[in-house]
């Protein structure tokens, strides 16, 4: 079980360079499986190569979502340069799924697949965690307590403390 940390935390600083990256798919035609199918197994292969090999770049655990048709995962990388490496890796699960499904399914409209990625920075970035277990980017670069980044989102993202926060931290 997870330890809870009680109270308002923060993730520290340290994503400068870091990449969120979610990726997934949307199943739209249910009753064919043999279309989608592939493309849902696809990927626990792959978390599992990344997760054995940290020298991917892969940083900490992924999450999956589930929301209707729609699955995502939520993924932290050390850097764009490790992600985009892996993706197009001759040697890793990758690339195979990829033209798989670029061969199979690519434009039939049975499952659609999509990708963000966004590149992190400390002066774009603000955290707020209460009454968590490490999540999020704070299970990648730690977290400290609220009040040392900021009581407010706008003192954590911009460094501005001169509000008062709407409601009494904790």
């Amino acid at each position: 079980m997870a330890t809870i940390n009680k109270g308002r935390y923060s993730a520290d600083v340290g994503a400068d360079g870091k990449v969120l990256f979610l990726i997934g798919m949307r199943i739209n035609q249910l009753w064919r499986p043999w279309k989608w199918l592939p493309v849902f197994v696809a990927m626990p292969r792959m978390l599992i190569e990344l997760q054995k090999d940290p020298s991917l770049g892969l940083v900490g655990t992924p999450r999956t979502f589930l929301s209707g048709r729609t699955i995502l995962v939520w993924q932290y990388w050390e850097s764009f340069e490790k992600l985009e490496q892996y993706s197009k890796s001759m040697s890793a699960a990758h690339l195979p799924a990829w033209r798989a499904f670029n061969k199979k399914v690519r434009d039939n409209g049975s499952v659609g697949i999509y990708h963000e990625t966004i590149l992190l920075s400390d002066a774009a970035v603000e955290t707020v965690y209460g009454n968590m277990p490490l999540f999020g980017l704070a299970a990648v670069t730690g977290a400290v307590p609220a009040r040392k980044r900021g009581q407010t989102a706008k003192a954590r993202l911009l460094g501005d403390d001169t509000e008062a926060p709407a409601v009494e931290p904790y």
